[in-house]
């Protein structure tokens, strides 16, 4: 079998950048053979302009709602955009699966290899069964009324097994969120087996945390426009959204908190003191695009928490690129090493997902997929103009 070899300006290995010295061999299926230097390298050597990494790992998507993108209007704030999404997620199945078909190849162009994916129904299924990209599917569950518990788990439980025919080893059923999952709901949905990681949605708005710690905000205009009488059993708890409901998620190892925009350092105090492992996704795009705020990331790093990264849907973003959540993070927290942002784009995502064995970095024996982005500065690090191409595979 003949081997491929690459050398660029820079090579991130999935956990460090080396020099322009460094050339990467893999056979032609690109499968890892090693790094070595451009003097022990031999012939055939591909000269790249730009740096080389992994394949990117997009920890936070809802593919099914494609079909929504540019319907909803920027800066609505999170309870507006959920009514938005309630009231236009229903279209043709034919321009759903269309959409969810051109959004995952974008993804591809855009380097990314494997997704965290958000399903509601099984009608990203028949796409995702193709094996362009690998998935993890959350079968996500709502139902803030006790009394709808179990219809809702048991519609959900329908989408759980037709997925699970097809990826059993990388399906689980996990809540929505804080406001929209019942204590008795919350509880059906850890009982279920092999619930090795959860996700859940986390302080998106300060209305989450002010529903909990005093009933007061937007969320009740959300269920009095649908017609929810929540008054008749919810009572506020007095604590953070994530400090209620963490005790009612103990099933899953590992828990995606994703959006996290107002996550303070009490909750991460809180969050230490559990047994489980919590991983923080960020989705900075869709942060900006619904609320006009970002989560504070560097409340994250001074206190060493896993990151990773996420594009939410085309509802609440532009596109859906990996590069693209890098790029607008380093615009607003310049102080973040390029290498930093590049593991959470790649190496931690493929951890968070269970994927590391095969993804995330450059070692020996790994298919990550070959990705370039170009177009960077002379320190190695990206740009506003930086865009990221597929080199393998092709």
């Amino acid at each position: 079998m003949a081997y491929l070899k690459y050398q660029a300006d820079y090579l991130f290995t999935g956990s460090e950048i080396l020099s322009s010295n460094a050339v990467l061999i893999t056979n032609e299926k690109g499968i890892v053979e090693t790094i070595t230097s451009a003097s022990e390298a031999g012939d055939d050597i591909k000269q790249l302009q730009g740096l080389l990494t992994p394949g990117f790992v997009n920890c936070h998507c809802h593919l099914e709602l494609s079909h929504m993108k540019g319907m909803i209007p920027e800066h609505t704030g999170l309870v507006d955009f959920i009514l938005h999404i309630l009231q236009l997620r229903h279209s043709s199945e034919a321009d759903i699966l269309e959409a969810i078909a051109n959004a995952e190849a974008a993804m591809k162009a855009n380097g990314i290899v494997a997704v965290g994916d958000i399903s509601n129904n099984a009608l990203t299924l028949s796409q995702k069964i193709k094996g362009n990209l690998q998935y993890h599917n959350f079968i996500e569950v709502s139902g803030f009324s006790p009394a709808i518990a179990q219809v809702r788990f048991d519609t959900a439980l329908a989408v759980y097994q037709a997925f699970n025919a097809h990826f059993p080893d990388s399906t689980v059923m996990v809540p929505h969120a804080p406001y929209s999952v019942s204590p008795q709901l919350f509880q059906l949905i850890d009982g279920v087996t092999s619930q090795h990681i959860s996700s859940i949605h986390n302080q998106e708005t300060k209305d989450e945390n002010a529903f909990f710690l005093t009933g007061e905000g937007l969320f009740n205009k959300l269920y009095q426009t649908i017609g929810s009488d929540i008054a008749a059993f919810f009572k506020p708890s007095k604590q953070t959204s994530l400090q209620t409901v963490i005790p009612q998620i103990q099933s899953p190892k590992k828990l995606l908190l994703v959006h996290d925009t107002f996550t303070s350092q009490a909750d991460i105090d809180f969050l230490q003191q559990q047994a489980q492992d919590y991983v923080f996704c960020l989705c900075a795009n869709a942060n900006q695009y619904i609320e006009n705020l970002l989560p504070p990331i560097n409340l994250f790093r001074q206190n060493n928490c896993i990151i990773v990264l996420g594009t939410d849907s085309l509802a609440s973003n532009h596109q859906l690129s990996i590069l693209s959540e890098m790029q607008t993070i380093a615009q607003y927290f310049p102080e973040i090493p390029m290498v930093e942002l590049l593991n959470w784009a790649t190496i931690n995502g493929a951890k968070a997902l269970n994927m590391d064995s095969k993804l995330g970095s450059f070692s020996a024996g790994k298919q990550p997929s070959i990705v370039l982005i170009g177009n960077i500065d002379n320190n190695g690090s990206i740009t506003s103009n930086s865009q990221a191409k597929v080199i393998l595979p092709a």
